[in-house]
């Protein structure tokens, strides 16, 4: 525990240190804290995307967390990769038994060995043997929720909010949100004008765009401004070891929100549930995504009056018929809060804490590009160093803007590797102009 205590102050003298982020988040993993850990292999990647030893750190701190899905998705892209490192399939063969594909983990974990005899595993080869020979359990594939009885409707457990935020808590984003407006809520709020020219209430949009830059934030806010239901689906809540089962608890979710109209029915990371069926290896992901285009589509069920939005950091890793009419049809880019948005951000989050007089037009001239995380991160840095001169001196003293000013000298804009990224697909892979605006961000068109 010490030890990883003078880590994580190692990392914040010196939070550009790649080699000693690494050690940090390898020590949290054998301490089997695995959720510290794929915080702390993310914020490494920040440093270094294309590393693949990190990716793999990831991908095994998703298995040891169960997120069995989107850990899949990860470790394929490494192992389809020409000469992919051992430690890359010993990965994959964990998370491929954890999601009941026990001759696959086989062959995953043959290949592990092949290439280093070291990784030899012995509970990791019985339990793949165990699960080989293992009968069939129909009564598994059962309807159930996480850690609920076999057999208990998942609908039970889905947690259902009445948000009490609005637009007006959401700082700048001008454009989004009007774009928001035209398609969810204006048909609410004038049913008549909209049924009169045959459009249908509800339907899909699809948030884009780096990480941290309030999103989730809009998607809540949405419903608020409604006064609709709304419900939050993440990864977790989806996927399931069992077959078939996945499908069956993405049904559940849409068929709750029916029930419940209005509502807003909000997807984080799509990506990772609706990734490119022609990159998948295994039937039992792209039976999700059929599931998934099924229940859009609404074809055996009425969908009117659910607001679908979705979220994701890499729309282009998501497969292209979830963008056809009717679908995710309104792709929505949103972009790092302008300086408006950023002040706005910086009194909200510094509401509370012992202030001095601050300059916040000084704050915005340093944190351009910045995401609202970023600027959370900045306070944060900020509020440590107050706090060795607190315990100096016995006393708290107020933030200044300096204090402010030097946090942000030394956080780097998440947004900058975003875009660098963004940047290639909206160049070389945008055909439709569907990526245009981050083109025109970035000014280049």
């Amino acid at each position: 525990m010490d030890d990883i205590n003078q880590l994580r102050e190692a990392v914040r003298n010196s939070p550009d240190n790649l080699p000693l982020r690494k050690f940090l988040a390898n020590a949290l993993m054998k301490s089997e804290r695995y959720e510290e850990a794929e915080v702390e292999y993310k914020d490494a990647l920040r440093l270094a995307p294309d590393s693949t030893d990190l990716k793999v750190g990831l991908a095994e701190a998703f298995q040891g967390q169960k997120k069995t899905g989107v850990g899949l998705v990860l470790i394929e892209e490494l192992v389809n990769r020409p000469q992919p490192p051992a430690r890359a399939w010993l990965v994959y063969a964990k998370l491929l038994l954890q999601s009941q594909q026990a001759e696959e983990a086989k062959e995953a974990y043959e290949n592990a060995i092949v290439l280093d005899e070291n990784l030899r595993d012995n509970y990791l080869e019985s339990e793949i043997n165990l699960r080989m020979k293992a009968p069939s359990e129909p009564e598994k594939i059962k309807l159930r929720a996480s850690g609920a009885e076999a057999g208990e409707d998942i609908r039970d457990g889905i947690d259902i909010e009445r948000p009490k935020v609005s637009f007006d808590d959401v700082g700048g984003m001008d454009k989004v949100k009007e774009e928001v407006r035209m398609k969810i809520i204006h048909p609410l709020k004038h049913p008549e004008i909209y049924k009169a020219y045959g459009k249908k209430i509800g339907g899909g949009i699809l948030l884009y765009g780096p990480p941290g830059c309030g999103k989730t934030h809009l998607a809540r806010a949405t419903a608020g401004e409604v006064a609709s239901n709304f419900i939050a689906v993440g990864i977790s809540d989806i996927l399931d070891m069992y077959i078939g089962q996945s499908e069956r608890n993405l049904h559940a979710i849409f068929q709750k929100a029916r029930s419940l109209k209005p509502c807003v029915l909000f997807f984080d990371e799509v990506d990772a549930l609706g990734a490119s069926r022609s990159d998948m290896r295994h039937s039992a992901g792209r039976n999700v995504i059929n599931q998934f285009l099924a229940e859009l589509d609404g074809v055996e069920y009425d969908n009117e009056g659910v607001l679908i939005l979705a979220a994701t950091n890499a729309p282009w890793h998501l497969d292209s018929a979830f963008r056809r009419p009717g679908r995710f049809d309104r792709i929505i880019f949103v972009p790092p809060p302008d300086g408006a948005a950023r002040e706005a951000i910086l009194r909200i989050k510094l509401k509370g804490k012992p202030l001095g007089d601050i300059n916040y037009s000084r704050l915005i001239k340093k944190t351009d590009g910045f995401s609202g995380a970023d600027l959370e991160a900045v306070i944060d840095l900020a509020i440590e160093s107050k706090l060795e001169e607190a315990m100096r001196k016995g006393a708290p003293s107020p933030l200044e803007t300096s204090d402010l000013e030097n946090a942000a000298k030394k956080h780097r804009a998440t947004t900058k590797e975003w875009f660098s990224t963004a940047k290639n697909y909206a160049l070389f892979a945008n055909e439709a102009g569907i990526y245009d605006e981050i083109l025109h961000y970035l000014k280049i068109k």
